[in-house]
């Protein structure tokens, strides 16, 4: 999981940086459904995977 976290900030810092001052902005409940829907999606992966 960490490394594929450290490559957006790795290959394009300044995007990761300007994703990161979009995400100040939102609401709690755009912050939790994000986090729900990468929740979701890191599940599939992990049942795909298997």
């Amino acid at each position: 999981m960490l490394v594929f976290e450290g490559l957006l900030p790795l290959i394009a810092p300044q995007a990761w940086r300007e994703t990161f001052k979009r995400m100040i902005d939102l609401k709690d409940g755009q912050l939790r459904f994000i986090g729900l829907m990468s929740l979701a999606a890191g599940l599939l992966l992990m049942l795909i995977s298997k």
